[in-house]
């Protein structure tokens, strides 16, 4: 079975054929990098980098670029209070941002193009433009002539008249037509600027991702996606700049994912409720940030509350509590037989797991439905666990599809901290068993209380003392 996605530009689900066998070509709108990212930006970093995964997983090499927007208005004010420059800025908060997606498990883009690092691409870009006659210089100031572009608003599924309030630019005497959008920004005093045939100015906000997109993946792409907050006007308008230049149909596959909401209310600095993953993963297990982001699908909005994460955390410790337990298994049982086949019914088990987890995953990357079939694996895992004769090759197999999985999902893998926490528990156990082997029992039960302390739980065993995370 072949991957089905729903496409916002034909707003149906397709079998996707990539542009070239084997190969898919996706671009992701990154983050404006003038603060930390919020869960608003989590969700999509967290989503396609899934939507990566899985295509990995189901055979293809995936190309996949992400940006960073290092310049616009945000930065400017940013540097400005903060006494800095925008590329100091830019440099402290991408920083931040590859250590909050390594928290989430996410992996790093094929490439991070830097719009200031592109600026011979950009005005190339819209110089072709003006030449073509889609664009005007007024003012020193560029805009795309939208009224050259019949198909504008096919993205959104708008007409031009639905569509002109909400361009994301200032409504000006220099513009011809209320709609048209800025493609390149006169320099006011003392901003950053680059020199241009225009004079000096900056790119607009939807120049810069037409312009990296196709430096790095070619006239068309295979899967554009980001935000629905992104649809209109950004990736409406990329559509428009890039079709007039190339004459080529810029992305076969468009995807969207929807709206974080906070405690049922739309997420906004207006409401003073913005939650940044860099102070989130603090208080938080980063692996259930993940889970709550992937256990409601992409296309849904999505609503974070105590309560929500809270489940979250507690789905998750499920699944890495018999993950551990297997784990642990294992190094009691050796190695001797692990290379061994389960037996025949755990095979078909196992395999039927897995072509419930696929068949979710290619209809429209169906998290909330491919993490039944996890729930089945760890249903599964621990009944077969009951068994205290159960083999190693029995144990070997659970694993192993355990961490197939996880190579999708990343529900599994350690963050930064985790390896440090466990060591530190480890050794607190170490000193605890030596400190009741010499009846040193007041310092045995201060150690379980700050174990306690830790949200650490003791359990002993047949198998000796385990411990696990409340």
């Amino acid at each position: 079975m072949s991957v089905v996605l729903y496409n916002s530009l034909t707003r149906q689900k397709e079998q996707f054929k990539p542009i070239e066998a084997g190969k898919v070509r996706m671009y992701v709108c990154g983050p404006t990098v003038y603060d930390y990212i919020h869960i608003g930006n989590a969700r999509p970093a967290i989503f396609f980098d899934v939507v990566r995964r899985y295509l990995e997983y189901a055979g293809y090499e995936v190309q996949y670029i992400s940006n960073f927007t290092d310049v616009d208005d945000k930065l400017i004010k940013k540097a400005n209070d903060l006494g800095l420059t925008v590329p100091e800025v830019a440099e402290r908060y991408i920083e931040a941002y590859y250590e909050d997606i390594e928290a989430l498990g996410i992996r790093k883009a094929s490439l991070n193009p830097r719009v200031m690092d592109h600026m011979d691409e950009i005005i190339a870009f819209i110089a072709e433009l003006v030449k073509k006659g889609h664009a005007y210089e007024s003012g020193g100031d560029v805009y795309f002539k939208t009224s050259s572009f019949a198909d504008y608003g096919k993205l959104s599924h708008q007409n031009l008249e639905e569509l002109q309030h909400g361009i994301r630019v200032e409504i000006g005497d220099r513009k011809a037509d209320a709609q048209d959008f800025v493609l390149w920004k006169s320099a006011k005093p003392g901003e950053i600027n680059w020199d241009s045939p225009w004079g000096n100015g900056r790119p607009g906000w939807h120049i810069e991702c037409s312009a990296m997109a196709r430096k790095y993946l070619g006239d068309t792409l295979d899967i554009h996606g980001g935000g629905l907050d992104l649809q209109f006007p950004h990736h409406e308008c990329e559509v428009a700049q890039s079709e007039c230049l190339t004459g080529e149909q810029f992305a076969h596959y468009w995807m969207h994912n929807g709206y974080i909401h906070i405690n049922n209310e739309k997420m906004s600095k207006s409401l003073g409720n913005g939650i940044t993953v860099h102070e989130l993963v603090k208080t938080v297990k980063p692996q259930a940030i993940r889970y709550f982001m992937l256990a409601t699908h992409y296309r849904s909005p999505l609503n974070f509350s105590d309560d929500t994460i809270a489940q979250a955390v507690n789905s998750v410790d499920r699944i890495h509590n018999c993950y551990a337990n297997l784990q642990h298994r294992l190094e009691l049982a050796g190695t001797a037989g692990a290379e061994d086949k389960p037996a025949e019914a755990l095979a078909a088990e196992l395999t039927r797991i897995e072509q419930l987890f696929t068949s979710k995953m290619n209809d429209d990357f169906n998290t909330p439905d491919a993490i039944t079939a996890v729930f089945e694996l760890v249903t599964l895992a621990n009944t077969k666990m009951q068994d205290a004769a159960l083999s190693a090759a029995a144990l070997q197999a659970l694993k192993q599809q355990f961490d197939r999985f996880d190579l999708v999902l990343g529900l599994l893998q350690p963050t930064q901290g985790d390896e440090s926490l466990d060591a530190q528990v480890e050794a607190l156990i170490a000193e605890r068993t030596e400190a009741r082997a010499n009846k040193n029992w007041a310092r045995a039960d201060e150690i379980r209380d700050l174990l306690n302390a830790m949200n650490i739980v003791l359990e002993d065993t047949p198998q000796g003392i385990r411990w696990r995370r409340k």
